[in-house]
């Protein structure tokens, strides 16, 4: 079983920030194949197909480690079977890296998860959301994308979703190739 997990803020306030796009990518990975994410389990949002568990914490980014894990313990998920996307500030805007271990980047939502799971050993696949220079961080990943972003953006979703299939059939290594070419 693998458990591929979005990190975001909940609500519709939240919804097309910067900070959510590891929502996004799940949101659109589960449509892509037929899972919804519409089960409550251990404070996570939920779908579940053969091999795999989709979730997204029903919970704020930086609270994100303690449903997360608490769905892991429930569903006897291992770190090594769980890839966690999400966006990272100081990657070039509509670029893409997948990684094991690691530390947290400054992004407190994998701090959370690396906190909550005593451990930094999982996978992750980071979307770049780039940075303005004229605004603090705080504000700026919590900034809409502009229309034009967007654009730029679906192509590197779809990249992550394909990622997420190629970790779950071969696993983290061929996924972090595919995942990881310029």
């Amino acid at each position: 079983m693998f458990l591929i997990c979005g990190l975001g803020n909940k609500g519709a306030a939240y919804r097309y920030t910067r900070h959510n796009v590891g929502y996004f990518v799940l949101d659109r990975f589960s449509e892509k194949i037929g899972v919804p994410l519409s089960k409550k389990v251990a404070g996570c949002l939920v779908g579940e197909a053969d091999g795999v568990l989709l979730a997204v914490a029903d919970t704020f980014m930086n609270l994100s480690g303690g449903p997360v894990s608490a769905l892991m313990r429930k569903r006897h998920i291992l770190p090594e079977q769980l890839l966690v996307v999400h966006d990272d500030l100081d990657m070039q805007f509509a670029r893409m890296k997948m990684r094991w271990d690691g530390g947290d980047g400054g992004h407190k939502g994998v701090r959370s998860l690396m906190e909550a799971l005593h451990t930094p050993l999982f996978y992750r696949i980071k979307i770049g959301i780039g940075r303005d220079p004229t605004m603090p961080p705080e504000d700026y990943v919590l900034s809409r994308f502009r229309p034009d972003e967007v654009v730029a953006l679906l192509p590197v979703c779809e990249k992550a979703g394909d990622a997420i299939s190629v970790f779950m059939a071969e696993g983290g290594e061929r996924a972090m190739s595919l995942c990881n070419r310029s």
